[in-house]
């Protein structure tokens, strides 16, 4: 029989210790409950990124407020929820940004600067159609309707009030003014778009939380992972594949201060400048 020291068995005990600690704490960090958004972005921090947009000036007064984002944000159990802490705050954060530019009011030389004027608009300004694409027989067009940009992520075309609608409750194709009439249904459809995954394109929430796994046309056509992907997503058709872009700009002013309010990196690939759209 081997003997052993006692200095030997202490060092072993230590050993059996800290790999019984690792493993209970792995335990206990999977069963811990998740944390509520409530908690990673809080009244007053959301008070802070949107400091005008209840200004008099912004057609969307006291429409967008804390407590509808906050009960649209219940309905999709991923949303700012997936991954470490770093990355739910990250994708808030994202999010937040590119609605912030969807419905900006800000100026170069407004008040505490331009990417403090988020959330100012509800309804797309002088559309130029009623965005009804008729080719798509699954989401036909109501007569007299307009699928115009309306609400944070500024939903438009049928096809989007079509599928929106039908996964959260409303009929999008018959009342598209509910987007701008519901403040919780306005938000639902931002989280939702966000949220959903439309082939060819990923969702956002899947890139800002690292589950986007490119294909060969992608990686083709230089389609990388990170903010800018996300602006592909949303809007790649208008602005990607151009050089020093306003519109794209925009979005990463807005998503490099809301980053630093929420403490965190902002990553890589913050514009799609050198990517092919998806369409």
């Amino acid at each position: 029989m081997a003997k052993y020291s006692s200095s030997s068995l202490t060092l072993l005990l230590s050993i059996f210790f800290c790999i019984f600690s690792a493993l209970h704490t792995n335990v206990a960090e999977s069963r811990r409950p998740s944390l509520p958004i409530s908690y990673l972005i809080t009244k007053q921090l959301f008070d802070s990124i949107f400091l005008h947009k209840d200004n008099n000036a912004c057609p969307a007064k006291n429409f967008y407020t804390y407590d509808s984002f906050i009960q649209a944000s219940k309905h999709f159990r991923g949303f700012g929820n997936s991954g470490s802490l770093v990355t739910r705050k990250r994708e808030i954060a994202a999010f937040l940004a590119q609605i912030s530019h969807e419905t900006t009011g800000g100026w170069a030389t407004a008040p505490d600067g331009p990417y403090a004027w988020g959330l100012c608009f509800l309804e797309e300004v002088s559309p130029q159609s009623d965005y009804c694409d008729k080719t798509n027989t699954q989401w036909p067009c109501f007569p007299g309707k307009s699928y115009k940009g309306r609400g944070p992520i500024q939903l438009s075309w049928n096809y989007n009030y079509g599928a929106a609608g039908k996964a959260l409750g409303f009929d999008g194709l018959k009342t598209p003014e509910i987007v701008a009439n519901s403040s919780i249904i306005a938000f639902k459809t931002a989280i939702w778009f966000w949220m959903t995954e439309q082939k060819p394109k990923p969702s956002c929430h899947d890139v800002m939380i690292g589950k986007y796994v490119p294909t060969k046309a992608d990686l083709a056509a230089n389609r990388t992972a990170g903010y800018g992907l996300v602006t592909n997503i949303i809007n790649g058709g208008l602005e990607c594949g151009i050089a020093n872009d306003n519109r794209v700009s925009d979005r990463v002013g807005y998503y490099q201060r809301y980053a630093k309010l929420f403490n965190v990196p902002i990553g890589s690939n913050l514009d799609c400048q050198n990517q092919k759209p998806f369409n």
